[in-house]
């Protein structure tokens, strides 16, 4: 489905099309992150807490995978429409998301230390 609107200066576009791809790429670190912690063996960290790192790992691939095409689309729409880019609102989601695993990771590698 064509988008309306002016073709914008192809650098705007490329550095759209690069954000989209970096999107994808922080998805697949963030799952390989969930299954390598989620495979980790028996004994290090509490096995609950492991599967919780892993899980909102998981999670946050699977949020930045499903998301990157849409925010791709809604970019090259404003910049189409020379409209203000629209603003990221799950940004906050995922910086607090992977420095609360990290966070609680270093105190578990601490602790078990």
């Amino acid at each position: 489905m064509p988008v309306e609107g002016k073709e914008p200066d192809p650098r705007f576009t490329l550095a759209n099309e690069r954000t989209f791809l970096t999107w994808l790429s922080t998805s697949l670190a963030l799952s390989a992150g969930g299954v390598a912690m989620a495979a980790l063996p028996r004994d290090v960290f509490v096995p609950w807490v492991r599967t919780a790192l892993a899980v909102v790992l998981v999670v946050l691939s699977g949020l930045a995978a499903a998301l990157a095409y849409p925010r791709w689309r809604q970019v090259q729409r404003a910049l189409r429409q020379e409209k203000p880019l629209p603003r990221l609102a799950l940004a906050p989601v995922f910086g607090y998301g992977v420095a609360a695993v990290a966070v609680l990771a270093l105190i578990l590698i601490v602790l078990s230390g």
